[in-house]
């Protein structure tokens, strides 16, 4: 993959929808739903190395050098929602510009705990705050993160 061309669509995708928001004050074109997962898998499978499995694998996205699978989560709010416990889980915010800031990444383990005793949802996703989630990031030990390469 083209790493610098890459980066430069997801620049120019966010600088157009910060054109289009100027063009018509009021409306809202933030890449939402499965765009946005998808831009997050490509963004930290690019930034860590990962090689990145099918669409919709169920329970992990992508899988490091050595087999480990890792989940991926993007979101642009202040939260995300996870179905079940993954192996070991990347939270990243897309920033407005195309780049990111790491969240979470640590084992999917300490995430899931944050469910425990709690009733499933509805619609089956338990949902955690990036605040919450950045808490629980202070607490990983750098061997037990995915490298930035």
């Amino acid at each position: 993959m083209d790493h610098e061309k890459f980066q430069s669509l997801i620049k120019q995708l966010y600088s157009t929808v910060a054109e289009l928001e100027e063009m018509f004050p009021g409306r809202h074109f933030t890449p939402d739903g499965h765009m946005v997962g998808s831009i997050g898998e490509c963004l930290v499978s690019d930034a860590y190395g990962l090689i990145l499995e099918t669409a919709s694998n169920k329970g992990f996205d992508a899988v490091t050098g050595s087999g480990k699978q890792v989940e991926i989560k993007a979101t642009q709010s202040k939260s995300v929602a996870f179905r079940s416990e993954p192996d070991h889980t990347i939270v990243i915010k897309i920033l407005s510009s195309g780049a990111f800031e790491e969240i979470y990444n640590g084992p999917g383990l300490l995430v899931w705990q944050q469910f425990a005793g709690k009733k499933i949802p509805t619609n089956g996703q338990y949902q955690i705050s990036i605040s919450k989630l950045r808490k629980l990031n202070e607490s990983i030990d750098i061997k037990n993160r995915v490298s930035r390469i």
